[in-house]
């Protein structure tokens, strides 16, 4: 059994496609952009205060987990809906937890603040 053919040993060449003037054009302002957007940004600065820099740097965290927990809301909802439309209680069962999951992981931040005080 062979799975490769002996007559196909011709070198294939490789073309170069044409561009036009246009698209040349394009590409090279895209590459500018991305250059310009990549390599030529200014340095930040921490904050005076590491106070302020934790705060920052936890309020970006708790908004990264909210995002997670609206998707997990979405797809929560969209399982009930499913199981509802095809009469299937143990996906029911998991659109609920799914739901509720998500409920806790959006708002826990506050869950956290209320705890702590």
């Amino acid at each position: 059994m062979k799975f490769f053919s002996k007559k196909d040993t011709k070198k294939k060449e490789t073309v170069k496609l044409p561009m036009r003037r246009k698209t040349k054009r394009a590409l090279v302002a895209y590459a500018g952009a991305v250059l310009c957007m990549t390599c030529f940004t200014t340095t930040a600065f921490a904050a005076n205060d590491p106070i302020t820099v934790v705060n920052n740097l936890s309020d970006f965290i708790f908004g990264l987990v909210r995002a997670v927990g609206m998707i997990m809301l979405g797809f929560g909802i969209v399982q009930i809906g499913l199981s509802l439309k095809s009469h299937d209680p143990s996906q029911r069962a998991n659109g609920f937890l799914t739901l509720a999951g998500g409920v806790v992981i959006t708002f826990a931040k506050e869950i956290l603040t209320l705890i702590t005080g």
